[in-house]
């Protein structure tokens, strides 16, 4: 027997029973019996078995499905004990569901497809030797944090690391074009090569000139944002990794160009052939003004960023609407529209009705919380990446006569849960830290010099959460209260702190600095102002409870830390970020991120098999009352909750929006029918950016079609 073709197998159907509860109860050791017969059934008879590690290490050198190079940086002796070390720690998968996406999709097989060449252990074996780069103390430290299910590297690092035939380490990808011929060129083919070697594409448009637009030296005008965009869905659709996945991107623009129109109007479903984009994500970059012009219920200017530019002498990107709407709309050399603001604002709001889309970037807001020079004007395919970039001039034989700077996203994840377990929570951050600075140094974009030219000046990565509403729900904590609040406030105050002690370690030990940080507000000590007040400390019983026996900083902790970043600066530009990490939660049986669950069983269809049930991490009769899913949840709570996290984020938070078509009765007290209308996406989007909220990544909305009824259903089930 081998994996293809594995007989009658009894872990699907045992799965499947969780969702049928029996007598009143929600049959959960179902769920264990089905992880027990995945073992037995699929892993170990078809795992490939070795005498020892050393001797699996060799075969897999041998056989080209490990590079040899990393391996070499450590003693056979010190691959074994740390080998038996990660074992001594007894990791168990908790659910089936854990288990299959881990053997699926992470574990290494052999080349045709037969056999299992490593288990959980090895592969957080090959993570921590990869990514501590031969220091042994660092192997080790990772090691412990990856098996106890602390950190957890994003996707791309954790797939890839140490495999002799890889994609590359990083997540996502961030490119701006500029308003002429070469940079449009030059740009599809980044996101051609970008989309080969893995990850999603965010492309910034908003500096083309619009539709009709003037082109000099030629009788003719221009065709605006929309074809290009087809060009890229088009580039996308090819450079597909040879089918192995679809390439994925999303085109941001400014909400005051002249397109924002036509942009929006790709994704409608009657949209017509011509112009309609079916893949390819849509954001929209909103300045405050906009927010000021619809409140008041005000006819508002789209300019023209040729005229802009020509006017200014630098792209559209790079002017603050905000602050020069008025100067824009007096100037007569602006070419610009009308609109109705609040016409824009429902048709942005019917879009996310009808398709989910689009992103919403508070691009004013970003730059106000940004401490470093440079402005922020886009973000990635998941909303959480928002980072300074420099524009790009080129030449007619695209030749860069000056580089700008565009982004690379190296991401990873705490694991709340488990990490407030820590024994250190300190060295657990420390070492995390330490596995992203070898992503972000180790990653060399050649193919896209200026992705690789803003990386290497940078240093940048992302270090989120997972598992807070599980975190939440098994302390009796309801999502969205004040405790919650408090405590998510503290943890990713923590997040900031000790993530700069190890970014300002480096930089130390280095002599070296991100490019720009003499001109950041590290530097002159104003970022840490509001730290030194000693406001960030636990102060309700209950959460100093939860953070009893962690290391809390208190004022002259942050001021300490002020002064050894003002006087050995920091080697990253920036540190936080939190992604959706839908896929990779399951591995780590929590909660995606740190919104609320969707179902307390969910379900999940997988291709070829059919449905799957994951009961969420915890769930149990006393915890039942504290898993509220996210489309029985008022908003403003997971609202509240990001802006509680957005206070120590340096970037931005994935925060998405769950909605009902039919939204229950009382949960928002406008509501005077249950239909869900623009006007609630409305008031939520201006209750975001009110909030302080950076981004708004997708509006999911559930639909009740009534077609099964099962354990989410069984209002008064126990466990």
């Amino acid at each position: 027997m081998s994996l293809k073709n594995l007989g009658d197998v009894s872990y699907f159907r045992l799965n499947n029973e969780i969702n049928r509860p029996v007598n009143g109860q929600i049959p959960l050791h179902k769920d264990k019996e089905a992880l027990r017969a995945f073992f037995a059934e699929n892993v170990e008879p078809n795992t490939m078995v070795f005498a020892n590690i050393t001797d699996k290490v060799n075969y897999l050198i041998d056989n080209d499905y490990i590079e040899a190079a990393f391996i070499r940086k450590y003693s056979p002796a010190f691959i074994e004990k740390l080998a038996a070390d990660i074992q001594a720690q007894g990791f168990r998968f908790k659910s089936f569901m854990a288990a299959y996406k881990f053997y699926q999709q992470y574990a290494l097989k052999t080349d045709d497809g037969a056999f299992y060449l490593e288990s959980m252990e090895d592969r957080v074996m090959f993570n921590a030797l990869y990514f501590a780069d031969g220091n042994e103390t660092l192997a080790h430290d990772l090691a412990v944090e990856m098996i106890n299910q602390r950190y957890q590297p994003a996707t791309p690092s954790f797939l890839n690391a140490g495999r002799s035939r890889r994609g590359e380490l990083v997540s996502c990808f961030l490119i701006q074009v500029t308003d002429d011929m070469n940079s449009i060129g030059r740009s599809i083919n980044s996101a051609l090569q970008l989309s080969r070697i893995g990850g999603g594409v965010g492309i910034s448009l908003s500096n083309l000139r619009e539709a009709g637009a003037p082109i000099k030296g030629f009788a003719g005008a221009a065709s605006g944002v929309v074809p290009v965009m087809k060009l890229f869905e088009d580039s996308f659709s090819y450079s597909n990794q040879l089918g192995q996945r679809q390439g994925a991107g999303v085109v941001y623009l400014n909400v005051f160009h002249p397109d924002i129109i036509a942009f929006l109007s790709t994704k409608k479903e009657n949209a017509d052939e011509k112009v309609r984009v079916k893949t390819l994500s849509l954001g929209v970059v909103v300045p405050d003004k906009f927010y000021q012009l619809a409140r008041q219920n005000e006819e508002m200017y789209l300019f023209s960023p040729y005229s802009v530019e020509k006017e200014y002498g630098v792209p559209f990107n790079y002017i603050d609407i905000t602050e020069k709407y008025d100067e824009l709309v007096s100037n007569p050399n602006i070419i610009k529209t009308k609109i109705k603001a609040r016409d824009l604002e429902t048709e942005i709001s019917k879009l996310q009705q009808e398709s989910g889309y689009p992103y919403i970037i508070n691009v004013d807001t970003a730059n106000r919380s940004n401490p470093i020079e440079g402005k922020i004007v886009m973000s990635n395919l998941c909303s959480e990446i928002l980072q300074v970039q420099r524009p790009s001039l080129l030449n007619d034989a695209q030749e860069f006569v000056e580089m700008g700077t565009d982004i690379s996203c190296n991401l990873g994840s705490t694991n709340v849960v488990n990490m407030m377990t820590s024994p250190d929570f300190g060295r657990s951050i420390k070492a995390m830290t330490r596995a992203l600075t070898f992503v972000t140094d180790s990653s060399h974009i050649d193919a896209v010099p200026t992705v690789k030219h803003g990386n290497s000046q940078a240093h940048t990565f992302g270090l989120g959460a997972m598992g807070l509403h599980s975190f939440l729900a098994q302390n009796h904590i309801a999502y969205g209260s004040q405790e919650s609040l408090e405590f998510t406030d503290i943890y990713f105050m923590l997040l900031n702190y000790w993530t700069l002690v190890e970014s300002n370690n480096i930089a130390r030990e280095r002599q070296e600095s991100f490019v720009g940080f003499e001109q950041s507000q590290y530097a002159d000590g104003t970022y840490f102002d509001k730290y030194v007040t000693g406001q960030f400390v636990p102060k309700s019983k209950r959460v100093q409870k939860l953070f009893a026996g962690h290391f809390i900083p208190q004022a002259e902790d942050w001021e300490e830390l002020r002064q050894a970043v003002m006087k050995d600066g920091l080697y990253h530009q920036n540190r936080l970020a939190v992604a959706p990490n839908g896929s990779i939660s399951y591995i780590n049986d929590v909660s995606a991120s740190i919104h609320p669950i969707t179902q307390r069983i969910e379900e999940r269809q997988e291709k070829k098999i059919g449905k799957i049930y994951y009961p969420a991490a915890g769930l149990s009769t006393d915890t039942i009352p504290f898993y509220t899913s996210a489309y029985d949840m008022d908003m403003r709570k997971v609202i509240d909750v990001y802006a509680a996290a957005t206070e120590h984020v340096d970037q931005g938070l994935s925060l998405t929006l769950f909605m009902r078509s039919d939204i229950p009765q009382g949960l928002y007290e406008w509501k005077t029918e249950s239909k869900q209308t623009t006007r609630d996406l409305s008031i939520l989007r201006n209750y975001a950016f009110n909030k302080g909220i950076k981004s708004i990544y997708y509006v999911r909305t559930f639909t009740d079609d009534g077609e099964e009824v099962g354990s989410n259903q069984c209002e008064s089930c126990v466990i």
